[in-house]
């Protein structure tokens, strides 16, 4: 029978520990399980405090529980969390006094891996052998669902155990929190910043930067810096975290007087930028073609005794490639080695892409081995530039070489490589190829974009195939796909070439009341291809 304390947590009211059995009755198919997922980084450490837990279950008279619970404690800091679960399953251990240290290890370990219903079935042990969980204990419980996407399964604990008088601390708020901002759910955070207020639970530096960051990445960056006045209104200080975050928001906005008032006031206050301060800006910068000003940020950062890493380094080489200066973005790959920086395969990404749309396939190729040479493995953004600068500059056979390759080395296709393969089949006006192609997109569930539609669209109509590529335009249309200009374009593109121009007209008006505006694109299709060639130039003029 259950006693009174742990029956409460087997009621209708909170199914999610009725499902749980009270203690592993029978573990041997987890502990298999966690024996198949045990990895052991550092062999030595783990065989040693292994040997010396066995030493210990062998000593006679045995030693207290707590010195056993030491070690089971350093064996979770080296993360071998199966292991400890298959240790703690062991008869020899068993035959000790469980207490309720022991027993929160456990709940741990089975977060980590996982294994939920298990770590409630240990919080019921915990009332069964007439414990009372502490607030690590559900700290511990709040955290393991958060960190395996059960936020609201979180919410609904944290609800029964407030209901039933439990303590918490910021420990359980800001898990709730952090689990919160990670789902989307940045309004239900603040709601819960508000609740703790009420609880006489003060937030802390991190709570708030975690809800900061989330609203600067949900494009609210008033928001974000409204709650940043109300923390220091509180007597929280902001630290580097906190400006980061703001500092990020407003470049995004394209708002570089607010960040850099931001940047003064920081440094004003004693908070030195550190490396992730100017690589947001340096970034920011170069995203926006501000190269020059990305340059002086980097100088200002070596003057600031802050070393450049190779995300600053990938930053600039970044910005020159936007602006197509592969030149210049070569001597900041050359300057980055010559400083001692091995680069990573995001900045051999960025150069070899860069290399393909400036048409330097050679150059490109070459960069490619070169950094095979490095032994770095090319993942699927390396081999979709690779693969679509060579169909783009027909060099079919070596093409073909690399997918096998690719598939050779086990990199699985995305969409944007099925896209750039759907978009050759269409240049190359083998349409049925490509058909074939998109429904292989679709039935290995991949879910086509706008992007891959319109190439599939563009493809059909200058084809032609006006039909079909009607037929999947209108299918868009039915499903709520947010067109854009391209998609538009093309099927307009194609209702001019066949000659159709009040349907072509009929689509312009149709673009605009669906928010889309048209472009010099747009009017220049219909203008060359129908307009002017039958002379209608009353229409041309409207």
């Amino acid at each position: 029978m259950l006693s009174s304390a742990s029956a409460r947590y087997s009621s209708s009211k909170f199914p999610f520990f009725a499902a749980c059995a009270f203690f592993l009755s029978s573990p041997s198919s987890i502990i298999l399980k966690c024996h198949l997922h045990s990895h052991s980084p550092n062999p030595n450490s783990l065989k040693n405090a292994v040997a010396s837990l066995n030493s210990m279950l062998n000593m006679r008279p045995p030693p207290p529980r707590r010195h056993i619970n030491k070690i089971l404690g350093s064996i979770v800091k080296m993360k071998h969390y199966p292991h400890v679960i298959s240790l703690l399953a062991q008869p020899e251990i068993n035959g000790f006094t469980t207490d309720l240290i022991s027993l929160n290890i456990l709940i741990n370990c089975y977060c980590h891996v996982g294994q939920m219903d298990f770590a409630f079935s240990t919080f019921g042990k915990i009332f069964k052998v007439g414990y009372q969980p502490n607030t690590v204990t559900l700290n511990t419980l709040i955290k393991g669902l958060c960190f395996n996407q059960n936020v609201g399964k979180a919410l609904d604990f944290y609800d029964d155990i407030m209901a039933r008088g439990f303590q918490l601390n910021e420990v359980t708020y800001g898990a709730l929190t952090n689990g919160l901002c990670k789902t989307g759910k940045t309004r239900s955070a603040i709601k819960l910043l508000q609740m703790m207020e009420k609880r006489s639970v003060k937030p802390n530096v991190v709570i708030y930067n975690t809800v900061i960051d989330a609203l600067y990445k949900d494009g609210l960056v008033n928001d974000a810096r409204n709650l940043y006045l109300e923390m220091i209104g509180h007597g929280v200080s902001p630290d580097v975290v906190t400006y980061n975050s703001l500092i990020h928001g407003y470049c995004c906005m394209d708002q570089w007087k607010e960040a850099n008032e931001l940047l003064s006031e920081m440094i004003m206050k004693g908070i030195h930028p550190n490396v992730s301060t100017f690589n947001i800006l340096v970034d920011a910068l170069c995203k926006d073609g501000r190269i020059t000003e990305a340059e002086a940020v980097f100088a200002r950062m070596v003057k600031s005794d802050q070393r450049p890493n190779v995300v600053t380094y990938s930053c600039l080489i970044d910005g020159y490639c936007l602006i197509n200066n592969v030149i210049e973005a070569k001597e900041v790959f050359s300057r980055m080695m010559k400083n001692g920086l091995a680069p990573d395969l995001v900045s051999y990404n960025i150069l070899i892409n860069a290399y393909f749309k400036m048409k330097m396939v050679d150059q490109a190729m070459d960069l490619f081995k070169e950094s095979q040479s490095r032994n770095f493995v090319p993942n699927v953004v390396t081999y979709n530039s690779v693969i679509d600068g060579l169909l783009k500059s027909q060099r079919i056979s070596c093409a073909q070489d690399i997918i096998h390759e690719m598939r050779d080395r086990g990199v699985h296709p995305n969409i944007i490589t099925y896209s750039i393969l759907l978009d050759a089949f269409c240049k190359w006006g083998h349409l049925d190829k490509a058909i074939t192609l998109f429904k292989q997109i679709v039935n290995q569930g991949f879910r086509p974009d706008v992007k891959t539609y319109t190439i599939l669209i563009d493809g059909l109509c200058k084809g032609g195939r006006l039909n079909d590529a009607w037929e999947i335009f209108q299918y868009l249309l039915a499903k709520g796909y947010q067109l854009n200009v391209r998609t538009y374009n093309a099927m307009v593109h194609g209702f001019c070439k066949e000659g159709l121009l009040d349907e072509a007209i009929s689509l312009l008006y149709k673009m605009e009341e669906n928010g889309c505006v048209p472009n010099s694109v747009t009017f220049n299709v219909v203008l060359r291809h129908v307009l002017l060639e039958k002379n209608e130039h009353d229409k041309a003029s409207l």
